[in-house]
């Protein structure tokens, strides 16, 4: 046995290997992470104005498809008053109790609520009525 040394030699080598790693760490801290917040910030704001456009044309599209609806409807409530002008034309330009009655009738055959209240002398619904 020997005295006094381990057999572990530190050349200066490997000490400057040591002190360049830690001085490249400690840059990396002091340039690198600051530059990586900067271009994270960068990336996050790219992200949120890309969202926004994007909000902004799924509205613009949904305001186009409201106003279609809305000329549709238009042309629809149009074409249901020529063809009750018609009607009327058809029945000497008046409306009478009778024609009135028959447009109530084909009303109830489209209509889903099937309740019917009919007014008894005193100006009141009978509520509840059922056949005996």
């Amino acid at each position: 046995m020997q005295g006094g040394n381990s057999g572990v030699t530190i050349t200066a080598g490997a000490v400057l290997s040591f002190a360049f790693v830690c001085i490249a760490v400690i840059a990396f801290f002091l340039f690198g992470v600051p530059r990586y917040r900067v271009w994270q910030q960068e990336m996050k704001g790219r992200a949120e104005l890309a969202q926004a456009e994007q909000n902004r044309q799924i509205k613009i599209e949904e305001a186009k498809a409201n106003l279609e609806a809305e000329k549709l409807n238009a042309q629809a409530e149009v074409v249901r008053a020529q063809g009750a002008a018609e009607a009327i034309s058809i029945e000497n330009g008046s409306l009478t109790s009778t024609y009135i009655q028959y447009l109530w009738v084909r009303q109830q055959n489209t209509s889903a609520n099937k309740i019917i209240y009919i007014p008894t002398e005193a100006g009141l619904p009978i509520l509840e009525a059922k056949p005996e």
